[in-house]
């Protein structure tokens, strides 16, 4: 060998030696959080299983509610007790307020130009902002209140058709919480769904998003795993590009169309968007790209969210008679039998509401938070949290802890009722027993348009309709199986046969389309 060759090894062992004894002195002297014991290269990846947030739940009971994994090369740090999430989202909650960088965010979110993977900072304060103005504050919730009734009475008059078919309540919930969200968002509905315009891009545009959901949730090798990025392994890149052009084409003709007719009725959100590409507001200027991002966030985080929880609460009770006939009677109470529920009504109904509270504990709309990243290593319950690690929250094993609820696998809305063991618990994130919405500076922005949609729809339905099962299957054995995502979806969606139950002038004819 070359004194050349000896020279430079030489120096590498000496660079590695020098390395490992500076990270000894300097390294921090505490230790990482418990978990299993990585694999070589892949670390703890074959830990997660199909189901990750019920791998991760059954792994804290073993190491804890703070864990650490190495997955491939990258820290991740999982949080599953209420007490050590507000730690992370209260009290660190500055120190995790970005997202980590990966293909999603590449291929997905136009780059990370949307709202919901933006890095923490002015850019994303505005984003929020304006989307919190023209979308979710009070005035803009009032405003658009008489929009959601309508669309809710529309759904409400499909399922009263007569039809001897069972319907698929997934598909129709779809269909009206996306055309709610489109007339806010863009002023009008952008699915139909009468006899005679059967809208086929209804069912493509659940596809898209059930799809992102799914591909969102896996957890890419080469994400964590760099050297084996280009081998796209899961064809998860492969399979993000391709969607991404159908999410792209799907928004650019929602742009073009809104340039051709606008709806002068309200100033959407799309119109206060397409004018900061004109004039900058507080020095922001958008382009198209950022528009279509903002867009494509509300459309997916705004739709299946919500229909996914309405669902499992119908079929919540449908497999509960008894907590059916109590939301019925309470309903029947404050409403009547001749009219439909409104969401004034919503405040006088403290049974229905801890149905909702009860739906969002055992059925999380987002199982496993979406991934945030430490800003800069700091110290939690004793444990160094290392610069850098990705935080997930599994809100799943938290809603189902059984150090803080009493049987925590039995739907029971009566433990948020007065004598109930959880009744000053709330769910916008002031409380961490429950936090479908998230906590902290990245809750979900449209947390209060989401919560008020899903009530109104849990109230019509319960209130409207008397539920049949297909084949008239024993609600005993409906099926509750998850099917894992992004959004925690059923496993087999909830056909069912909608029976009126108040007077009849409550439903008006409707020539409506069952099959999409």
């Amino acid at each position: 060998m070359s004194p050349y060759w000896v020279a430079a090894f030489a120096t590498i062992v000496a660079g590695i030696l020098i390395y490992r004894v500076l990270k000894l002195v300097t390294g921090p002297s505490l230790p990482l959080p418990p978990g299993p014991r990585p694999w070589p290269i892949v670390g703890n990846l074959p830990h997660m299983g199909p189901a990750p947030h019920q791998s991760l739940a059954a792994l804290a009971q073993r190491y804890g509610p703070l864990m650490h994994l190495r997955l491939g090369f990258v820290d991740v740090v999982v949080v599953a007790s209420a007490a050590v999430a507000e730690q992370f989202l209260k009290v660190h909650d500055a120190n995790f307020s970005s997202r980590p960088y990966n293909s999603r965010t590449t291929y997905l979110t136009y780059n990370k130009q949307d709202l919901v993977y933006a890095p923490y900072g002015p850019r994303w304060r505005f984003l929020r902002k304006l989307s919190t103005v023209h979308m979710f504050s009070a005035k803009a919730m009032n405003d658009f209140s008489q929009l959601r009734q309508e669309e809710v009475e529309r759904l409400t008059r499909n399922l009263a058709r007569p039809s001897s078919e069972a319907v698929n309540l997934r598909q129709l919930l779809n269909i009206c919480t996306t055309n709610i969200l489109s007339r806010i968002m863009i002023g009008r509905r952008i699915f139909y769904d009468n006899s005679s315009n059967c809208d086929p891009r209804a069912n493509e545009f659940k596809s898209m998003v059930v799809e992102l959901m799914v591909l969102v949730g896996i957890f890419n090798i080469g994400d964590f795993i760099p050297f084996l990025d280009w081998l796209d392994l899961q064809g998860v890149k492969s399979k993000m590009k391709k969607l991404h052009k159908k999410f792209d084409a799907f928004l650019t003709s929602i742009l073009e169309e809104h340039k051709i007719s606008k709806n002068e009725k309200h100033r959407d959100l799309l119109s206060v968007l397409l004018s900061l590409k004109e004039t900058p507001q507080e020095g922001y200027k958008l382009v198209e790209p950022e528009i279509k991002a903002i867009l494509e966030d509300m459309f997916i985080a705004g739709t299946d969210t919500t229909s996914s929880t309405v669902e499992w609460a119908i079929a919540e009770l449908i497999k509960n008679p008894r907590i059916m006939v109590q939301v019925q009677q309470e309903l029947n109470t404050v409403v009547g039998q001749d009219k439909l529920v409104t969401e004034l009504d919503l405040p006088n109904l403290p049974y229905l509401n801890a149905v909702v509270k009860e739906t969002l504990r055992l059925h999380p709309p987002t199982p496993l938070s979406l991934p945030r990243v430490a800003e800069e290593s700091c110290e939690i319950f004793g444990y160094h949290i290392p610069k850098g690690a990705t935080l997930l929250v599994n809100v799943w094993a938290i809603g189902r802890d059984p150090k803080e609820w009493l049987d925590p696998l039995e739907f029971k809305p009566e433990r948020f009722l007065p004598n109930g063991e959880k009744i000053d618990v709330d769910i916008r994130g002031n409380n961490f027993e429950v936090i479908p919405f998230g906590a902290g500076r990245r809750i979900c922005v449209g947390m209060s348009l989401g919560l008020k949609v899903v009530q109104l729809l849990i109230a019509t339905l319960a209130h409207a309709f008397d539920w049949g099962l297909e084949n008239g299957s024993d609600p005993k054995k409906l099926n509750m199986d998850e099917a894992y995502g992004l959004t925690l979806q059923r496993a087999v969606p909830l056909f069912v046969h909608p029976r009126p139950r108040l007077s009849e002038h409550v439903y008006p004819p409707s020539s409506s389309c069952f099959g999409i």
